[in-house]
């Protein structure tokens, strides 16, 4: 028997809401299938499952609000037979049903007409409240209510101050449990720069690209020579990533932000890079995030140039150990070959955390990333 459990999606997650079950007992799911939609503190995440079988028992009803970890449902392995049921125990008074199974639509409509769902029948599967049961019930009731007999509908959840507090949960752990380091270093990006122009003169607007996707490759790339800034602390040790997965910050248009991760940066080529970047950008204002760009990013980059801002100090994931961010690109006076000249630099900053690495190795792989942006033809 394969247990389903609710995954950590982002260190600022301790719980999630269950939307929507995309299966139903008996179906069968692959590897990789999104099987259900999850509502977090900042946003309706699908969640895939690993593991292929067959779904044995939905646990946890849609509307449920529940911790990180707790069994959604259960699966049969391939070939796996149903355990029997268990021996009928002497008759006890049946308890009351605690909570309705109503869809989220249904839910939403509910609260807002006024009805009480606990008075209704549902019509669905399982007996179901549906959003037609919801619509019947406020219609039948209208005629003899009167203003003031009209219940007021439940307030909505702030998810902007939602989100702020579970940012803040996160951050506040982050402080409290990593011993943070911070390192900056000025990037000279005269050869990045002009590679870029004459790349993008050659290309429509559509795919076209951007300073960003040089900067993650080259983050990406820096992590094979020191992996000590790719991976988790777990356990009270360093677990190093297979591959560099990058969580982007990328900023939401009510506030906050999220990082998901776009995976294998390191061997992936540019054009494919500013495919992904774009498409993770608009998912995420969209709201269709799937649970593995979400549950495992192995180093985030945050990058605020294109809000004005020369540099940013962040701070890390957990149980990420390092965070790499850059500032808007600007010319700054330069000395090259004996020759003071005016230009295009970024700062590149690292916040690591002192229990995997120290200040000597963080110099060298901002030394990496630096090197790696003078030669943007080989990214």
């Amino acid at each position: 028997m394969i247990e389903f459990k609710l995954p950590s999606l982002g260190a600022d997650m301790d719980e999630g809401t269950l939307l929507e079950w995309l299966v139903k007992a008996g179906d069968e799911v692959r590897r990789g299938q999104v099987v259900a939609i999850v509502d977090t503190s900042k946003t309706a995440v699908d969640v895939e499952i690993w593991q292929a079988g067959r779904v044995h028992q939905l646990i946890v009803h849609p509307g449920e609000k529940v911790p990180v970890g707790t069994v959604l449902a259960t699966l049969l392995e391939p070939g796996e037979t149903a355990p029997p049921a268990p021996p009928v125990a002497a008759p006890k008074p049946a308890k009351a049903e605690t909570r309705r199974r109503i869809s989220p639509a249904a839910r939403r409509e509910a609260e807002t007409l006024g009805v009480d769902i606990s008075l209704l029948t549902g019509s669905g599967p399982d007996a179901a409240v549906t959003l037609e049961d919801v619509r019947r019930a406020a219609a039948a009731t209208a005629p003899t209510q009167t203003p003031a007999q009209t219940p007021t509908p439940m307030p909505k959840a702030d998810r902007t101050t939602e989100m702020r507090k579970a940012i803040a949960a996160a951050m506040s752990r982050s402080k409290r449990e990593i011993p943070h380091y911070y390192l900056s270093e000025t990037i000279p990006l005269r050869e990045a720069s002009a590679w870029l122009a004459e790349q993008n003169a050659r290309r429509p607007v559509t795919t076209r690209l951007l300073m960003a996707v040089l900067q993650l490759k080259a983050v990406a790339l820096a992590t094979r020579k020191f992996p000590e800034m790719n991976g988790f602390w777990q356990d009270g040790a360093f677990v190093p990533a297979p591959a560099a997965h990058l969580g982007v910050a990328i900023a939401l248009r009510q506030g906050g932000l999220l990082a998901p991760a776009i995976h294998d940066v390191a061997d992936k080529i540019l054009d494919q890079l500013m495919s992904d970047l774009t498409d993770l950008v608009k998912r995420v204002r969209a709201g269709t995030l799937r649970s593995s760009e979400m549950s495992d990013p192995t180093l985030t980059v945050t990058n605020l140039g294109d809000q004005g801002v020369d540099a940013v100090f962040g701070v890390i994931y957990p149980p990420q150990v390092a965070l790499v961010g850059f500032g808007r690109v600007l010319e700054r006076p330069w000395v090259e070959t004996g020759e003071l000249r005016a230009v295009p630099t970024v700062v590149a900053s690292l916040a690591a955390d002192h229990r995997v690495s120290d200040g000597h190795r963080g110099a060298q792989f901002l030394a990496e990333i630096r090197e790696l942006l003078q030669h943007p033809e080989q990214l």
